[in-house]
């Protein structure tokens, strides 16, 4: 089997996983945890903090090494395309808030206690642009490439096989 191909898989894997971890772990702390332990005491939300920071961190890591094995994998096929691009940066600068938002929910440092203060907003925001993000990601996916990106993309093809 062909190892580009193997590696590919394999990160395709490693970002939706990692997507689906994260994005299920904070929409379970905003609907669930939080909800649950209001007017308790806030030590068990911190225990709980700390050890999500070490998933926060680790699928942040993730994400960007293999978003950019991904984007780098799409390049040559997108060639031409007037549209793949803006999408996909937009998603990426949406990625960024979100990478943002959870380091500051799960950090410690006094500089981002306000957003750990307002934690059910800020998880509410990021649940939203997830859900953007998922939704741009769906639609570059599954949209037609333009005539030009599909030329660009034959020609790159072939000059692989060759």
């Amino acid at each position: 089997m062909d190892p580009e191909l193997i590696l590919a898989v394999i990160s395709r894997w490693a970002h939706i996983g990692t997507a689906i971890v994260l994005v299920g772990g904070t929409a379970f702390f905003r609907l669930v945890v939080v909800p649950s332990l209001e007017g308790d005491s806030t030590d068990l939300i911190g225990r709980i903090r700390e050890r999500w920071k070490k998933f926060v961190h680790g699928g942040i890591a993730l994400f960007l090494i293999s978003g950019l094995y991904n984007y780098m994998l799409m390049i040559p096929k997108h060639k031409g395309d007037k549209l793949y691009h803006p999408l996909v940066g937009t998603k990426i600068l949406l990625a960024l808030a979100v990478f943002f938002l959870a380091s500051a929910l799960v950090g410690n440092k006094p500089g981002t206690q306000k957003f750990r203060d307002q934690s059910k907003k800020w998880t509410a925001i990021m649940l939203l642009l997830a859900a953007v993000i998922v939704g741009i990601s769906g639609f570059v996916k599954v949209r037609p490439y333009s005539a030009a990106a599909q030329e660009s993309s034959e020609v790159a093809d072939t000059a692989v096989v060759e």
